[in-house]
């Protein structure tokens, strides 16, 4: 039976979308999770909502206790994790309110717990493959739903977490865009590790919504201006998850 966590908050709360709804408050051995999760159902597949910053987005991108949620959606029976992010565009091709579904990340945090395993077992070292990131199937149920929808994706592209919650500079900007980088935000890495740590299936959905500070064309990313861009657009990721999850 699937049951898939979403992570992310991105408006799939509303009640004419999940139905069934359950809120539930529940500890890990981590600490607590970012929020209270909302269990209910889309289309009759059982799904589980998490609010990566809080429900009211008071948890800078740094403080979130990733271990914790990952740990209670896997405690409450989740099969498969998708994420939704705002991201800046480091592409002059990848525009404001277009969707990517990467394929690829990059971790350039540097102050955050990035696995489970603090300590290993005699004879029993914990080194997980994480060539492939983010899960296939999945993403390609992702890529589909866009296109049904008639919704603007880039089916791959790699994903650069910064630490936050700053913005980058533009030296930093140009630098990430030379690694190979296509979009940047703070919030994939180490989430997608943990989840392959966990053995979750997990794929993301990044909504661009600036240029971050490299293109001197354009004006540099501010808060207010990734607010606005999400706003408008969010209807999209709506759209595309409620199209997929039933597909999976």
């Amino acid at each position: 039976m699937k049951k898939i966590g979403i992570i992310g908050g991105s408006g799939l709360e509303d009640p004419d979308i999940l139905k069934n709804t359950e809120i539930i408050e529940k500890d890990t051995p981590y600490g607590k999770p970012s929020s209270t999760l909302l269990s209910g159902s889309i289309e009759g597949t059982e799904v589980v909502l998490l609010s990566r910053h809080g429900r009211q987005h008071t948890i800078p991108p740094t403080a979130v206790n990733n271990r914790a949620n990952i740990h209670v959606l896997k405690e409450l029976g989740c099969t498969h994790i998708l994420a939704s992010t705002a991201c800046g565009s480091l592409r002059e091709e990848i525009g404001r309110g277009h969707l990517l579904i990467p394929d690829q990340f990059i971790d350039f945090t540097r102050h955050r717990i990035v696995t489970f395993h603090e300590e290993f077992e005699p004879g029993d070292l914990k080194h997980t493959p994480m060539a492939d990131p983010f899960d296939e199937n999945l993403r390609q149920v992702l890529i589909a739903a866009a296109r049904e929808e008639g919704i603007t994706v880039h089916p791959r592209g790699t994903v650069i977490t910064i630490e936050g919650p700053r913005f980058s500079t533009r030296a930093e900007s140009r630098m990430f865009r030379t690694w190979g980088a296509d979009v940047i935000n703070m919030s994939i890495a180490p989430e997608v590790i943990l989840a392959n740590e966990a053995g979750i299936p997990y794929a993301a959905v990044a909504m661009s919504t600036d240029y971050d500070s490299w293109n001197t064309e354009e004006e540099p990313v501010t808060w207010e201006e990734v607010l606005k861009v999400f706003g408008r657009n969010v209807q999209h990721v709506i759209r595309l998850l409620s199209r997929a999850i039933p597909l999976i």
